[in-house]
């Protein structure tokens, strides 16, 4: 792992004992600086889960995986507007997101490490998440939420066995509350501090080649919140470009326009995050105003030749009934992404493939 994983500032490599969540030298971000290559002869499906790609994991052979069988989830086809979209349908994961593809590979490293207890924040689905792979790994956890998470997420928090922890005000106050544990010596499973997760996140990459014969899409949809499935989707695009020497899909993020500090960002060109304008958005998934890795997460979307987007709040819900009524039943965070489809799906190059993150089952 050393080799893989440096701090972004001081250039460190990830300790081998013990999982800081930011650099111990200088308080940098960690990430991967030599991504494992993906070999498509060794990819190894006797393993559960996403694990046939362990090998792009960059964890090392001695970590076990924890697993729940995540990944492989559907590729379907709708016509939609004029055009056959392919739905990558991610809320059909253990815990009901995208975010099991991360929570399999931090929590196997954490339980090969011998972390007996570890704290996380979220504003839902990374806190379910962290929950169901901690109780699988015997690890306890401590889920750090808003006091506006929805009832059906801090339900199935407590259900795995965390200790659900609610803070009064907003998502950057949870941030706060979780990281002054964490500079107090707790073990902090941050699945936006931690790069691990991007490993588990570009593995929804690989599987959307091999559900399109081993072809790339033209385009990407994707909700966004820290960007880290978008960043982590781009790396899993980038390896197989690599392996295949095809070029990566355009990427396009999308945001709700109450809360869209990465489509700000993209559109001024400035590196800082824009707080001015949040405001309270059922899409409590990408209700995130600061990204941690904002400008990484902006230089790599741009490398793609795409962008980002964003929707009124007022057409949320009436897309996630649309998708409904194609058989897709998903969360206002996933759902942002229809009326971008609605309006902007005639300038993009097929195929067109569109991740659906969240379950609606989450919401209420």
């Amino acid at each position: 792992m050393e080799h893989v994983v440096r701090c972004t500032k001081c250039g460190l490599s990830y300790p081998p004992e013990g999982v800081p969540y930011r650099c111990q030298n200088c308080g940098g971000l960690y990430a991967y600086s030599a991504p494992p290559p993906l070999d498509l002869a060794q990819i190894d499906r006797s393993q559960p889960g996403i694990w046939k790609y362990r090998r792009t994991f960059g964890i090392g052979p001695g970590c076990e995986p924890v697993s729940l069988g995540e990944g492989n989830t559907p590729l379907v086809w709708a016509r939609i507007f004029g055009r056959e979209v392919a739905f990558k349908c991610e809320y059909l994961n253990p815990s009901g997101s995208f975010k099991d593809r991360g929570s399999t590979v931090i929590a196997s490293l954490l339980k090969s490490r011998n972390v007996p207890e570890a704290i996380e924040d979220s504003s839902g689905n990374a806190g379910a998440s962290f929950a169901a792979y901690a109780a699988r790994a015997g690890i306890k956890a401590k889920i750090f939420v808003p006091g506006s998470a929805s009832g059906p997420k801090c339900r199935q928090i407590m259900s795995y066995g965390a200790k659900l922890i609610r803070i009064a005000g907003s998502r950057l106050d949870v941030a706060d509350a979780v990281q002054q544990k964490a500079d107090e010596g707790e073990v902090y499973a941050s699945h936006a501090y931690l790069p691990f997760n991007m490993a588990g996140y570009a593995t929804a990459a690989y599987e959307i080649f091999e559900q399109m014969d081993e072809k790339l899409p033209g385009t990407i949809v994707v909700p966004a919140g820290q960007g880290g499935f978008l960043l982590g989707l781009i790396h899993g695009f980038n390896q197989l470009r690599i392996a295949t020497n095809t070029p990566i899909p355009t990427m396009i993020g999308v945001q709700a326009a109450s809360c869209a500090p990465l489509w700000k960002a993209f559109r001024n060109g400035t590196a800082g995050p824009d707080t001015a304008t949040i405001a309270a958005t059922c899409a409590e998934g990408v209700n995130i105003p600061v990204p941690i890795r904002q400008e990484e997460v902006i230089q790599a979307v741009k490398a793609s030749g795409g962008g980002f987007q964003t929707v009124d709040e007022a057409s949320i819900l009436p897309g996630r009934d649309s998708l409904a009524r194609l058989g897709f039943y998903v969360e206002p965070t996933s759902a942002i992404v229809w009326p971008v489809l609605e309006n902007n799906s005639e300038e993009w190059t097929d195929p067109i493939v569109v991740l659906l993150t969240g379950s609606g089952y989450k919401y209420g």
